[in-house]
């Protein structure tokens, strides 16, 4: 009698874990939290137009931008592999390695800020930052700009894509082209088209995902057309993330400094180890995670966000739904972005690259 019971309880929990999904209610609910992707993320102080993207794709790929000659934005933001290095975090110039892992340059113009610490308001002004960091491409201002007027096609290119200027090579344009070549980059997934009605573009295992990921509490954080991004929090709600993450686990002490997070730009205490909530789209690419880079497994990522982020302990099935449903994220890399520009040659006045 009591094995019966038994085989009754599992048989049932089974049917109610594979319960279909109302996909009318499963699309009013993500409908309350999510919005598709535009196709352009649009700026109104700099208009995004083919002049602009045109250039912005050539600096993006050029590593003369750099002081070595070697390193170009794509070097760490690669745009055939998600925009990311896959690596914990970036090596730039001579071999330094950067404090924090790099994120993924698509869908990011619809974000808050740039950054994990959000110190820079848009891509504009994030794509201006690593050109000088002395542990990424280590160059200078005027060097960079040096370099681009030495470049009869660049000047050009700078003509055409900023009309009304007297002089227009200069440093602000550079990163006003690279922000509006990275405003294209919109990667759009088959949860866009779920999104627009289309309630058949997620398998049944995706639909349960997405329902558990809304439940659970994931969408407290990870919402709006990024599935995050446009907001700031703290990492470690319930459990100091270093704690919970493999450094940490495998040799009982954290393998890096403890990163204060958005602390480290306003100072102020209630931003410590508060971080940009990063955007989930593409994120079966864009691995390893956290801004340290420190866990390669998604799986084990969406265990430790819910320990940490939730205090809640997800079963098994819980895991693979919401990975399923992530990995419906994954969109088209868009066509041009992965047209690698044919780049213009340097002069006898070109600089010559400092390794």
């Amino acid at each position: 009698m009591r094995k019966g019971l038994l085989l009754m309880a599992v048989f049932a929990g089974f049917v109610v874990a594979k319960e279909k999904i109302d996909d009318k209610e499963l699309l009013k609910m993500a409908r309350q939290y999510f919005k598709p992707l535009p196709k352009v993320a649009e700026n109104p102080q700099n208009p995004v137009t083919p002049e602009k993207v045109k250039l912005g794709k050539m600096l993006y790929y050029d590593p003369r931008l750099s002081k070595s000659g070697l390193i170009s934005c794509n070097t760490c933001h690669n745009l055939a592999r998600y925009g990311v290095d896959n690596l914990p975090t970036s090596i730039g110039h001579r071999w330094a390695i950067g404090p924090r892992n790099a994120p993924t340059v698509y869908n990011a113009a619809i974000h808050i800020a740039q950054f994990w610490d959000g110190r820079a308001k848009d891509v504009e002004e994030q794509a201006l930052g690593p050109i000088v960091n002395p542990i990424e491409m280590a160059n200078t201002e005027e060097n960079a700009v040096k370099t681009l007027k030495s470049i009869p096609e660049y000047v050009e290119l700078f003509k055409k894509a900023f009309p009304n200027e007297k002089d227009p090579v200069k440093y602000e344009n550079i990163g006003k082209a690279i922000g509006a070549f990275e405003r294209t980059l919109m990667t759009p997934s088959r949860f866009d088209e779920f999104l627009k009605g289309n309630t058949k573009a997620l398998t049944e295992q995706e639909k349960r995902g997405l329902k558990t990921f809304i439940e659970v509490g994931c969408v407290a954080c990870h919402n709006g057309p990024g599935v995050g991004g446009n907001m700031f929090a703290k990492f470690g709600m319930i459990t100091e993330y270093w704690k919970v993450t493999y450094p940490y686990v495998l040799v009982g002490k954290p393998a890096i400094k403890v990163d204060f997070g958005r602390f480290g730009v306003t100072k102020k205490e209630e931003d410590m180890f508060v971080f940009k909530v990063p955007s989930l789209r593409n994120i079966e690419h864009t691995y390893p995670y956290f801004h340290d880079g420190s866990v390669w497994s998604l799986e084990d990522a969406v265990r430790i966000m819910a320990k940490t982020q939730l205090g809640k302990e997800l079963t098994d099935q819980q895991v693979k739904d919401i990975v399923a449903f992530l990995k419906a994220l994954t969109g088209k890399i868009p066509k041009h972005a992965l047209e690698v520009p044919e780049l213009p040659p340097s002069t006898d006045k070109t600089p010559k690259p400092e390794l």
